[in-house]
């Protein structure tokens, strides 16, 4: 029995919480750009297409250190690995605080990004280490509830500080509650290193070298635009200018992506295990979020219906579980783990895309100031969705052959 599951049931919930909790304040600094894009701007001087390219730099940090610290983690167990990514997360903060050159911002983003990637691997690592299989399921999709939580209230309510105390204060809250979680981290959790030398290198070119897994991955980051193109960062900006809401209900709007999100999970597996098809379901989400973007840009719509179509590509957004899932079937038992790993590390790398490509298209076009940029500028969402759905369109075609094939043989 490993150290954890020797402790107490209360030290194993409250090691749990704390992880849990860090993948909440991740997500928090992830959606901080949204609410805080007019003040950034303002204040070092630069145009749309270069606040996307530091948004979008978030998932660059993000997507390559998922590989490495999944692989740290496993050979130094989270009790030192979690903490040094949550001060990693709180120096990237700190250039908005004191840097008058743009550069470091930039890099801060960046390192907010690495450090963010340890918390769902901190997440999946101290839940497996924690509870038993049977209950991780359970744990993990509370984790993630917990996380989404984060990312709602990185809407409104910060929104809402920023007004009342600006936006330099909001991010030095941000920081000090980032060091006390850094400092609870390091206290609660014990110190419980695998001691295996396995090399994963000739795991990592099987995994890559698998065309299924591949071209599942890339077409589901296709479809990752209306959570990370858009819920994270430039929803607020294009309800306010190109819908007209206010500002408070323009912040708060995109937390019902999130809280579609939050149930989507056990709703579309449901669905996948009741039609016994993980990429039909996968296919089905790609339309329902595409029509909701094309209706979203085609014509004014009541904060009502708004809020309707968001909770709906919010449910539809946790396609990303079912689709790691599918791409880990690919491969045989022993490189799950990394599948997985590789998969959301390949589907996260495409925020950087859509936040690049949003913002070029937005400043070309006039700024984000000006409603027909901010509507051509989102359109790469559907787009782009309608291409990942093709994709997986074709996955399942294929698949279905190929079980008609076995069973006519």
């Amino acid at each position: 029995m490993n150290s954890f599951t020797s402790k107490s049931k209360s030290i194993a919930y409250a090691v749990w919480v704390i992880a849990s909790i860090f993948y909440a304040y991740q997500y928090i600094l992830r959606v901080m750009p949204n609410i805080m894009i007019t003040d950034i701007m303002s204040q070092f001087g630069i145009n749309a297409t270069t606040f996307g390219q530091f948004s979008g730099v978030y998932y660059l940090g993000y997507a390559l250190m998922h590989l490495p610290v999944g692989i740290i983690l496993d050979r130094f167990g989270p009790r030192k690995i979690v903490p040094a990514c949550i001060l990693l997360t709180v120096l990237g903060m700190m250039p908005l605080l004191f840097s008058q050159h743009w550069i470091f911002p930039v890099s801060g983003r960046f390192f907010i990004g690495m450090g963010s990637s340890a918390a769902i691997l901190g997440v999946f690592k101290i839940i497996r280490m924690t509870f038993s299989e049977k209950r991780f399921p359970r744990m993990l999709s509370i984790s993630v509830t917990i996380g989404l939580l984060g990312a709602i209230y990185g809407g409104g309510p910060v929104s809402y500080m920023r007004e009342t105390i600006g936006y330099q204060s909001v991010i030095q809250l941000l920081a000090i509650g980032g060091i006390i979680l850094a400092v609870i981290t390091y206290w609660l959790v014990p110190n419980t290193p695998n001691s295996s030398q396995k090399t994963v290198f000739t795991d990592i070119k099987e995994v890559l070298s698998n065309k299924q897994v591949i071209w599942t991955c890339l077409f589901a980051g296709l479809m990752v635009g209306p959570l990370e193109g858009f819920a994270d960062v430039w929803s607020t900006i294009f309800l306010k200018n190109a819908c007209g809401l206010e500002n408070t209900l323009a912040a708060s709007m995109p937390s019902m992506i999130f809280i579609g999100m939050c149930v989507g999970g056990p709703i579309l597996s449901f669905i996948a295990d009741k039609i016994n098809s993980y990429l039909l379901t996968v296919v089905g989400t790609g339309v329902i979020m595409t029509v909701g973007f094309f209706m979203l840009l085609a014509q004014p719509a009541s904060s009502t219906m708004l809020s309707i179509n968001f909770f709906l590509v919010g449910i539809c957004c946790a396609y990303q579980i079912l689709a790691i899932y599918k791409a880990s079937t690919y491969v045989k038992e022993s490189v799950v783990g990394l599948t997985t790993a590789l998969a959301n590390m390949i589907i996260m790398t495409f925020g950087y895309a859509f936040h690049s490509a949003i913002g070029w298209i937005i400043n070309s076009m006039g700024g984000p100031e000006a409603a027909k940029a901010l509507v051509y500028g989102i359109s790469v969402v559907p787009i782009a969705l309608c291409i990942g759905t093709v994709g997986f369109i074709i996955l399942w075609l294929k698949e279905r052959a190929a079980v008609q094939n076995r069973l006519e043989a």
